[in-house]
């Protein structure tokens, strides 16, 4: 989380509102409501400010490791070709118009995605026990659910457990609709992998009826993710705990560049007969960053009356979704659902999907092999390759991250966290032999 302002600067800021309420009373103007006390100043959300930085910074070597958006090997956005071909198809469109959409969003977009996560095969989609709403990317997605949870949810309601660390915006979101938060193990300092028996042990112990947020692939920051038989064990203590599963999914086919596998462990649930409900993002694996092309879904359990609690579920979120945003925007979608509908522009995006998975797995092997051809010891930075997706948690202190950020003008968060996609054939090499001063000469 963001650190708070200093207890000095908050005093001072309270005392220069108070010295302007009584400049105010003084010379009659009306002074406002909202002062200090009432909305203190928040912090900068420190990734958006760590880009602000690296804007600002004029030094020609300058490399971006922060944002998560995908980079190609000059270091330049990629609008995905499959993407080119469906925008230039939907301009050509003479029934094109810029007409509301349902509040549900675009139905061939929901259907098409949720074949997409749970399989054209899932039982849940042949046993119509299933909703999907169309939402404001996977941030939407989030949030929705966080919000239906919240405001149906069984009481008492127990908290939501997700994983330490997680995507910074999960605290904030679920803070936000006031779920009680907890967390569980997920990462090893020690051997910079899952700390699988952290995170069963703890929930294990979680009660009964926890909602469990879980990243369906390519962990974020962490890009460490449980082998499927892991993922095994895990459904068993959910299930035996009667646990909701609430999957995040921001990276399907980003990750491993094959979308079957990156769905497994959503399908896997499902297939366990759980209730869970998922969120799902556009932005990476299309490139529609811009665009907040996402949808969350819904699955009930395989009970008799699933058809009927589907539709009571689908009647309140569709209530939430028009109280917040009323109906989503539509191009992303129209630009999604024309490739996900399409047979052979499907097959393309499959292939622009392995592009951008195979140059980041490319990025990752290069930059293990340079730092250990730094070091001197083979295999001291396994972990660069054994992650996966976007991220990769290095390991880096924040004292090793300000320091290259000073010495070498390359810019990441302060938990170690790199952006893969930021690093290429060009600055590979003096990223690592950055990260490799950093480490030797500070602890």
């Amino acid at each position: 989380m963001p650190s708070h302002p200093s207890s000095g600067n908050a005093e001072a800021i309270k005392t220069t509102a108070r010295l302007a309420n009584i400049k105010g009373h003084m010379d009659g103007s009306n002074p406002t409501v909202f002062t200090a006390d009432a909305v203190p100043q928040a912090p900068e959300d420190p990734l958006f400010g760590l880009m602000a930085a690296y804007r600002k910074d004029t030094f020609e070597k300058k490399v971006d490791l922060g944002i998560g958006a995908y980079r190609d090997n000059n270091a330049k956005p990629w609008v995905l070709p499959v993407v080119k071909q469906a925008d230039e198809r939907l301009r050509r469109d003479p029934n094109l118009n810029h007409e509301y959409l349902p509040i549900a969003g675009l139905a061939d977009f929901t259907n098409a995605a949720q074949k997409l996560i749970l399989g054209a095969d899932s039982p849940a989609i042949r046993e119509k026990r299933v909703t999907s709403f169309q939402t404001i990317s996977g941030t939407g997605a989030v949030h929705l659910g966080g919000l239906f949870l919240s405001k149906f949810y069984p009481r008492p309601m127990e908290p939501i457990f997700f994983s330490s660390p997680t995507w910074a915006n999960h605290n904030q979101i679920f803070s936000n609709v006031r779920l009680p938060i907890k967390t569980y193990p997920y990462f090893s300092t020690k051997t910079k992998g899952l700390d699988f028996e952290g995170m069963k042990s703890t929930i294990s112990a979680a009660p009964e009826r926890s909602i469990i947020l879980l990243h369906a692939c390519a962990h974020n920051p962490t890009g460490v993710d449980p082998t499927r038989e892991q993922w095994k064990e895990l459904a068993q203590i959910l299930k035996a705990k009667k646990q909701f599963p609430f999957f995040d999914c921001a990276y399907q086919g980003f990750a491993s560049g094959n979308l079957e596998n990156d769905a497994w462990a959503v399908r896997h649930f499902v297939a366990q007969g759980f209730e869970l409900c998922v969120s799902q993002s556009f932005a990476k694996n299309f490139g529609l960053y811009g665009e907040r092309a996402g949808a969350f879904h819904f699955v009930t359990s395989p009970a008799r009356d699933a058809t009927d609690t589907i539709a009571r579920i689908s009647s309140q979120l569709a209530i939430l979704q028009r109280s917040e945003i009323s109906n989503p925007p539509a191009y992303g979608a129209r630009i999604a659902s024309t490739v996900l509908n399409d047979p052979s522009l499907f097959q393309e995006w499959e292939a622009n999907l392995r592009t951008m998975a195979g140059r980041i797995i490319d990025m990752r092997r290069a930059l293990r092999a340079k730092l250990e051809e730094l070091n001197g010891r083979p295999g001291s930075w396994t972990h660069i390759t054994d992650q996966i997706g976007m991220f990769s948690f290095t390991g880096l202190t924040e004292k090793q991250v300000l320091k290259i950020r000073e010495d070498a003008h390359i810019y990441c968060t302060k938990n170690g966290r790199i952006s893969m996609a930021g690093l290429n054939t060009g600055n590979v090499e003096y990223v690592a032999r950055a990260m490799h001063r950093a480490v030797s000469e500070t602890q």
